[in-house]
């Protein structure tokens, strides 16, 4: 049973359907696991300064992360490795072992002059915070400047991991990050404080690499230290990943300023903000990411044989599958944001005005869950191709649009009455203190719509090839998802009437048997419609967990 069990976490996975399926089904579990996470922190700290603190002390490590690790990408490292790998594996690790080599000293470097100029840059972003806290602040970001250097490594380990498609290390890895977190607060935060918060971390980011580095290890690749550098590799390296380098450090600067922001409105909004966040971000990891984790190395190897019309069709047919899961989690969210966060956070001293702003700020999120998968897919097509400019000067825009109308909505909201106004009442907070905070979320969703769109117009231009496929998804998944929608919103109506919603259980199967009918009048919707993504996605499940018999999948090409 155990040989069975690690051949089956150790097997490839090349359908594409079905390693999406397999990376959606652990990356709920992994998010599972950070829902708990965010709950244990809600439950021991509610929206609060100290867990502002928590939040505030990863923007410059993560900051850092994007700017260094970025450069070490899959994204970026794949289709290298990929052709080095046909010519032979002694080439690979070489390549491999070159880029270990110059950025593990690259973030050792700038690691060190960021800890050293931690006080002045912790004072400079988060001045609202008092000496202790400044001082806390202070401490753990220091230490979290170890996270970036073993998540890089882990980066760099998992091009590897992911080229021989081992996906079930690509979602064990944050859930043990995630475990990591879960032991900081549960043991250390009793014994050294909001410290052992960050203590945790370390110890999650170090289970992140340890599981990529064991993994491939038994495909023969491993890390060490170059003698010789090939600087011909190092300069590939460095044209494709500088764009997507500035890309990311652009999504994070987007990220920083709006946590800074939050930072100067009322207390807890940094932590309402994230938890937010993070709530709209499962989704985005569940459908955006499986789907384009799954087709990116088939992408790579379409452009390396030069199929670009395999290519734009493998790019167009997941994009379908992307349309028609997002729709119905997005109305889903919208409709059950109360459910959602009061079930997840709503525990301890997460309070009541803590869970309406939350909900208001998950469900603004939402609006751009569709937008944001999409833009995973898109991206990752474009570096397959090799066009990397593109998402380069796309998220520049983008993000130069969110912080400024961060900046701008907030800085006159209360003359926006309309606007707050509106806000308010759609989202049923009126008379709630802190709604300053919904503007930050609002613009970030409306950034990333703007972002996708534009990322989709300029892959038409450059490839081609027709959308008209995805107008036939795009109308048959609104119009179940309308309707599933409505039966959702009806059933919380009736089972309101049958349930006790001052408690968690009642609460929890109000927006689980409201789901639930929402769900199954979608699904025969489409089925009513002779749908042909569902009809694809029941072939495929049914022929790999029941026809078949075994566990094992065909070795098709995507």
């Amino acid at each position: 049973m155990g040989k069975k069990i690690i051949s089956f976490f150790s097997q490839e996975w090349n359908g594409l359907h079905e390693a999406a399926f397999f990376l959606g089904i652990f990356t709920f579990l992994t998010h599972l696991l950070a829902l708990f996470r965010d709950r244990l922190l809600a439950h021991i700290f509610g929206a609060s300064q100290t867990l502002d603190l928590y939040y505030a002390a990863f923007r410059i490590p993560d900051f850092i992360f994007a700017a260094v690790a970025s450069f070490i990408s899959a994204l970026v490292i794949i289709p290298i490795l990929t052709r080095y790998l046909i010519e032979s594996i002694e080439r690979a690790q070489k390549f491999i072992n070159d880029m270990f080599t110059v950025f593990f000293t690259v973030f050792i470097i700038v690691s060190g002059i960021v800890f050293f100029f931690t006080p002045e840059l912790t004072r400079f972003f988060f001045p609202n915070f008092n000496s202790t806290q400044t001082t806390e602040l202070i401490t753990m970001t220091r230490l979290l400047l170890l996270s970036p250097i073993l998540l890089g490594l882990s980066n760099l380990l998992g091009s590897v991991t992911q080229m021989f498609r081992k996906f079930f290390v690509f979602v064990i890895a944050p859930l043990l990050y995630n475990i990591g977190i879960i032991i900081g607060a549960l043991f250390f935060y009793p014994s050294f404080g909001i410290i052992g918060l960050a203590w945790g971390v370390v110890l999650g980011a170090f289970l992140h690499f340890f599981i990529q580095f064991f993994v491939s290890y038994r495909q023969n690749f491993s890390l060490e230290i170059s003698s010789r550098l090939s600087f011909s590799d190092l300069r590939e390296v460095m044209c494709l990943s500088v764009p997507r380098t500035i890309s990311l450090m652009a999504t994070q600067a987007t990220i920083f300023a709006l946590v800074v922001f939050a930072g100067t409105i009322e207390n807890g909004s940094i932590t309402i903000f994230n938890f937010g966040f993070n709530l709209g971000s499962v989704p985005v990891a569940l459908i955006g990411m499986s789907y384009a984790t799954a087709a990116f190395p088939s992408l790579s190897l379409f452009v390396i044989r030069q199929e670009m019309d395999k290519f734009s069709e493998q790019v167009f047919s997941t994009a379908q599958h992307i349309i028609f899961w997002s729709l119905p989690i997005l109305t889903l969210m919208i409709i059950l944001r109360a459910q959602i966060v009061r079930t997840v956070l709503g525990s301890g001293l997460f309070d009541w005005t803590a869970t309406k702003l939350t909900a208001a700020t998950f469900a603004l999120f939402a609006i751009s869950v569709p937008a944001q998968s999409l833009a995973l897919l898109f991206i990752r097509a474009f570096y397959a191709a090799g066009r990397n400019k593109i998402p380069f000067f796309v998220s520049m825009f983008s993000a130069f649009l969110i912080i400024v109308g961060g900046y701008g909505f907030l800085h006159f909201y209360d003359q926006l009455h309309f606007l707050s106004n509106s806000l308010e009442s759609l989202l049923h907070v009126e008379g709630v203190v802190g709604t300053r905070v919904l503007i930050l979320p609002l613009v970030y969703s409306l950034g990333m719509l703007i972002h996708t769109g534009l990322l989709i117009y300029l892959f038409y231009q450059c490839f081609q090839y027709p959308a008209v496929s995805i107008r036939k998804t795009l109308m048959q998944g609104l119009l179940a998802t309308l309707i599933g929608g409505f039966v959702t919103y009806q059933f919380l109506e009736v089972l309101s009437y049958f349930l006790n919603l001052n408690s968690l259980r009642g609460i929890f199967l109000q927006g689980l048997g409201a789901g639930i009918a929402g769900i199954i009048t979608w699904y025969i919707i489409l089925e009513l419609l002779k749908n042909e993504e569902i009809q694809q996605i029941r072939n495929a499940f049914f022929s790999k967990f029941w026809k078949g018999g075994v566990i094992i999948p065909d070795k098709e090409e995507i």
